[in-house]
């Protein structure tokens, strides 16, 4: 297993409409023989996104289009593959591609595979069944702007609960309630 598997380095670029920079990143794990779905979707999940119901799309050095096709209903860009069945073995040492999720708010990724494999066992301590993160960096956006549970873009921002905003907190730990 030594040195098979791939590390992808994918940076946050933009997303709602904004740029970010710095942007906030991650760097997966990722084996040649995980599927382009499997690997939307470790990186929807290692940027903290829980509606993974949006379509998505990585677009190749050479244009070519890879995303699920299913989801599209017939109605994929032409020359799309299929995510599921197109694997990460394609990707070769040094690429870069973009993977984009969600086709409204247009979430854009520079996703830029390393240029020596890697060993899962030394970076993650395990083998995992599909692509996962191991190591991140920068603050990640909500997918939807919500900056507090119940915020609906107009309202103003919660007050802060007293002693120094942790005073709405049971008593668990010393410095809560």
């Amino acid at each position: 297993m030594a040195r098979t598997w791939l590390s992808i380095r994918v940076e946050l670029v933009s997303g709602r409409g904004a740029d970010f920079w710095p942007r906030p990143g991650r760097v997966l794990a990722a084996s040649r023989s995980h599927s382009f779905a499997q690997f939307a979707e470790a990186v929807d999940v290692a940027f903290g996104r829980w509606d993974l119901a949006h379509l998505h799309m990585f677009t190749l050095g050479d244009g070519t289009g890879v995303s699920p096709l299913d989801w599209w209903g017939g109605e994929a860009p032409e020359g799309t593959v299929d995510g599921r069945s197109t694997k990460l073995g394609r990707l070769e040492a040094g690429e870069q591609f973009a993977y984009t999720f969600d086709m409204g708010d247009n979430w854009a990724h520079l996703c830029t595979v390393a240029e020596k494999r890697i060993d899962p066992l030394d970076e993650l301590g395990a083998v995992p069944d599909r692509p996962a993160p191991y190591w991140g960096w920068g603050s990640l956006p909500d997918q939807y702007g919500r900056r507090w549970d119940g915020d609906d873009g107009e309202s103003r921002m919660p007050k802060q609960p007293p002693r120094g905003g942790l005073g709405d907190l049971p008593p668990l730990l010393p410095w809560w309630g």
